[in-house]
């Protein structure tokens, strides 16, 4: 489905491009004065210019705005139970890896050799958390647990010839269950 709205939005606008080309190469034969259309232009030059300006300031405001990195150097949650995880080829290594549903859990992700991809995935496999491991770099992931289940870390980044087996699974035990 997807495909076919990607195919059929690329052919609308590759035809609005066409007719854009055509249009000014129907215009550009034309012979004109330029006088006063240069006069025109040079007038609303700055209201553009102003324009601009403003709409990529707002712009850049509000997506700068968004960028977690004041959540790296927060004080760390006290109720959240933080597990330190290192991965090297071709291992995860966790403080801890039994968690409890509802519990809050903050990983503090670093990596020991090269660049991994931290990705933990739920029971049914669907990836509910990532982040990159690096070399003298900690990154941090919070999550809650919703549901029990035994969860998996896998490596997201091509590491080397052993990075498919580069998995760890963690168990997620019940409220009050053992």
């Amino acid at each position: 489905m997807y495909q076919s709205i990607a195919w059929y939005a690329t052919l609308f606008f590759v035809f609005l491009i066409a007719l854009a080309f055509s249009f000014v190469y129907g215009e550009s034969r034309k012979q004109r004065e330029y006088g006063p259309i240069q006069e025109k232009g040079y007038k609303i030059r700055k209201f553009y210019f102003l324009g601009l300006v403003a709409v990529m300031g707002f712009a850049t405001a509000l997506s700068l705005s968004k960028l977690p990195y004041h959540a790296q150097h927060a004080k760390a949650d006290t109720k959240s139970k933080i597990v330190d995880v290192a991965g090297m080829q071709f291992s995860w290594e966790l403080s801890d890896d039994h968690f409890v549903v509802g519990e809050p859990v903050q990983f503090r992700v670093t990596s020991k050799d090269v660049t991994h991809g931290f990705g933990l995935y739920d029971p049914n496999m669907q990836l509910i958390a990532q982040t990159q491991a690096m070399p003298e770099y900690t990154n941090v992931v919070e999550i809650t647990f919703t549901k029990p289940g035994t969860y998996k870390i896998l490596c997201l980044e091509y590491c080397s010839t052993g990075h498919h087996v580069m998995i760890k699974d963690i168990v997620v035990k019940p409220k009050g269950g053992n």
